[in-house]
């Protein structure tokens, strides 16, 4: 059903990268989750009143409210799809992650009415009803629901949004929250104990912390999250793989939105080798991240001297300092100029943000231990954090 309903509502389904296409699908969720939550909503209205269940009620009304929800993703996804404008110049992919965070604070409100309303349920006296057409019906919700989890999840496959994965939370958290409906119910045929409010809080529960867990996960991208480190890497072998290029660090990939992304990095390059050749390289290397992964990024060309027997063995000596105080750290932009009374070793040292150690504390202890090898190497270091 997934695939039929993508063939017809999606053109060139394939091209996720594709901004229009990304929101085309986030469209299709948006729909589907409006027709099934509206549809469920009419049904468990329906039990509720047969049944007195507090569990029911809310339930029904919970499907209401993922009918708005439903309908501030299908609306998002719309609003993300816009063009880049003045105001605007990196255009508008991450209304599709205030669309999840949306989607996650709404579900925690829910969790909150939910308890009050179960607490109510507690202290009060008033029975269950068993019904054979609550349970039906209440079954049949949770078959819908757990469909249209089913449905998303293929969706986010495609798109890997965090709206939908919001979506995907919430419909998971019906299924549990309906199936505790449906427990209490089947209780009240059995039993005269009234667990119906215990169920709902329990319920309750188990969707707070579900939405403060998503609630962490939606506003991670827009705080600022690092890339996929498989990607990363990727684009860095690309970078690599072309003639002349013979480092790459600095890498920044920033994240305007899925399918938004915009780049730096430093490559470095024989410092001998013709300026015009290199600036075609590095327009070749531009051309082809675009072309590969939608992705507008700027290179800059180190130079680096490589064929001096002399510098290569400041640059070895550092190296071996630099590990000696952290094995992860790596240096690069070395550079060496020579005076009367001492030399100056000039490098960049690149650390991981894990790291306990502050910029003065590495820069004095690289100093230390250059300065042990020979007091006349004097180091100006730059300390910079990984991106990846």
């Amino acid at each position: 059903m997934t695939d039929l309903l993508i063939k017809l509502f999606i053109k060139d389904s394939e091209n996720t990268k594709d901004p229009a296409v990304r929101s085309a699908y986030g469209k299709l969720s948006g729909a589907v989750g409006i027709a099934v939550n509206l549809i469920l909503c009419a049904l468990k209205f329906f039990t509720g009143m047969i049944t007195g269940s507090v569990a029911v009620t809310a339930d029904a009304v919970n499907n209401l409210s993922d009918a708005g929800l439903s309908s501030v993703t299908l609306f998002g996804f719309k609003l993300s799809e816009k063009p880049a404008d003045s105001k605007h110049p990196y255009g508008h992919g991450r209304i599709e992650y205030i669309v999840g965070i949306i989607v996650s604070v709404l579900v925690l409100v829910m969790g909150f009415e939910l308890v009050g309303s179960s607490v109510q349920k507690i202290r009060g006296s008033e029975p269950t009803k068993f019904s054979v057409t609550a349970v039906i019906i209440l079954s049949a919700s949770i078959l819908l629901k757990l469909m249209l989890a089913l449905f998303n999840s293929k969706l986010d496959k495609k798109i890997h949004s965090t709206a939908t994965k919001a979506v995907i939370t919430d419909s998971i958290s019906d299924c549990v929250s309906t199936g505790a409906a449906l427990v209490s119910v089947i209780i009240s045929r059995f039993s005269d104990v009234n667990a119906d409010g215990y169920f709902g809080l329990a319920v309750a529960l188990f969707i707070i912390i579900s939405g403060f867990r998503l609630v962490g996960e939606t506003v991670a991208p827009l705080v600022g999250m690092p890339p996929e480190k498989e990607f990363y890497e990727e684009v860095k072998e690309l970078i690599l793989s072309y003639d002349s290029v013979i480092g790459v660090h600095d890498l920044i990939i920033h994240d305007y939105g899925p399918s938004r992304l915009f780049a730096s990095a430093h490559a470095e390059v024989p410092a001998d080798s013709d300026f015009l050749i290199i600036h075609d390289t590095i327009d070749l290397i531009e051309h082809d991240i675009m072309q590969k992964y939608g992705m507008l990024i700027s290179i800059h060309a180190d130079p680096v001297i490589i064929d001096d027997e002399r510098i290569n063995g400041f640059k070895e000596m550092t190296e071996k300092a630099v590990k000696s105080v952290d094995g992860s750290f790596k240096i690069h932009d070395f550079r060496v100029v020579e005076g009367v009374t001492h030399t100056n070793l000039i490098f960049d040292i690149e650390v991981t943000h894990d790291c306990k150690l502050s910029s003065r504390e590495i820069e004095k202890a690289v100093c230390e231990k250059i300065s042990k090898i020979d007091e006349r190497y004097l180091c100006v270091i730059t300390v910079d954090y990984a991106f990846d």
